[in-house]
């Protein structure tokens, strides 16, 4: 059996490599704290800046450019920024065509995808719209402007005969009540 002194030492050295992979651990979690609450901030600041924004929105200079008599969804559109100081889930930044609406009513970027649409001679492609909206054709921005297509198929604004093809939409008049 070794000495007493001994002993104490060894069980010194464990303690200390203890400490020090206690010390390590704590290094890194505070590391880890500190992005979160970075990622915390940087999120509660920009749901601020969202909400006095929407807050400031009046339908007239709002992005989605309708007014309030329109109905987007069963509400009025001005319904959208009531109340921008609470909870905001969402805003309508395509609505869904209707008669009388003009592209006005859209984000830029989609009235640049309506007007290339337009003046094609036939159906196009995703992959032949991304250059003429000045974008680079790169996958990630195809795909995206592939998803923008869709949503303006799903909203009314274009239509997509065959599968990747999409045209100008063929406006479908409404019948009247009487009518058979």
């Amino acid at each position: 059996m070794g000495s007493l002194f001994e002993e104490l030492e060894a069980r010194e050295v464990a303690a200390q490599t203890r400490v020090e992979e206690l010390e390590a651990e704590l290094a890194e979690l505070s590391g880890k704290l500190e992005l979160a609450r970075e990622s915390l901030e940087r999120l509660r600041i920009a749901r601020e800046t969202v909400a006095e924004v929407l807050a400031e929105m009046t339908p007239e200079n709002s992005a989605v450019g309708v007014d309030a008599e329109w109905p987007a969804g069963g509400e009025l559109a001005a319904s959208a920024y009531a109340g921008a100081e609470r909870r905001v889930i969402g805003v309508l930044a395509v609505p869904n065509w209707q008669p009388e609406m003009g592209a006005e009513v859209l984000p830029q970027v989609y009235r640049d995808i309506l007007e290339v649409v337009a003046d094609a001679p036939g159906p196009v492609r995703a992959k032949q719209i991304v250059p003429r909206i000045g974008l680079p054709a790169e996958t990630g921005k195809i795909e995206g402007t592939r998803s923008k297509l869709k949503r303006l198929v799903e909203r009314g604004w274009l239509d997509e005969g065959t599968p990747g093809m999409f045209t100008p939409a063929r406006r479908r008049t409404a019948k009247s009540p009487n009518s058979r």
